[in-house]
């Protein structure tokens, strides 16, 4: 693609088959995905899809891939689905009615201290490059720092397997299902300097360690 980031015949496929099934299923409702672009709808319901989020994994057999299915309703995302179809997991998130993986309720941990805490991010290099220091501070402080990044990341955290997940590049179809389902888990979920609406970078964590997560990264910038 023009960002250089890579597209694969199947992100392709399995976006028209989105597409047709919400034609079919929904019609009246807009679609927005990584691959096609917008398709305007009704003005109150758009679909947001990633096909394959994680393709570079994709590409090279590692199953931390996935598909991101959002559906947003007067602006603000009410349902997000993060399926990892290679390793089996699937959580689905509704306003107000909590997150499920495999139909089962989940939730975010309850560790309270960095020091016990697991934090995974998409790269290390594009994370430090763009907060050197706060990214210093949170790998020094954090229990254990691993790079479980694209989807699989946050589903790790919606589900308490990981506390922190940081991602210094976004767009509105990686953004918009996660969203939903981090904090229907009980998580926060923000741009990096605590902006609580979509944008062009992502933390998601259990909750309780949002605050000081989003004052480390603001080192940088004092």
């Amino acid at each position: 693609k023009a960002d250089r980031t890579p597209v694969t015949e199947a992100d392709r496929r399995a976006e028209l088959a989105m597409r047709e099934f919400f034609a079919r299923e929904t019609p009246g409702f807009g679609v927005l995905g990584e691959e096609f672009g917008e398709t305007p709808g009704d003005g109150r319901h758009r679909w947001i899809v990633d096909p394959i989020d994680g393709t570079k994994s994709f590409i090279h057999r590692v199953p931390l891939f996935g598909t991101l299915v959002a559906l947003e309703r007067d602006g603000e995302p009410v349902v997000g689905v993060i399926a990892c179809h290679a390793v089996g997991e699937t959580v689905a998130a509704a306003a107000g009615l909590g997150a499920r993986l495999n139909g089962e309720p989940c939730r975010v941990s309850r560790v309270a201290s960095l020091d016990d805490a697991t934090l995974t991010m998409t790269s290390f290099a594009r994370t430090a490059a763009r907060r050197p220091l706060g990214y210093r501070a949170l790998v020094d402080r954090c229990g254990l720092a691993r790079a479980w990044g694209d989807c699989y990341g946050y589903l790790m955290v919606a589900t308490g397997r990981a506390e922190i997940m940081l991602d210094p590049d976004m767009s509105i179809w990686d953004a918009a299902a996660l969203q939903p389902v981090i904090r229907e888990a009980g998580g926060g979920f923000s741009q990096w300097d605590g902006n609580p609406a979509l944008g062009d970078s992502a933390v998601a964590t259990n909750g309780l360690l949002h605050s000081e997560v989003i004052r480390l990264l603001a080192a940088d910038l004092a």
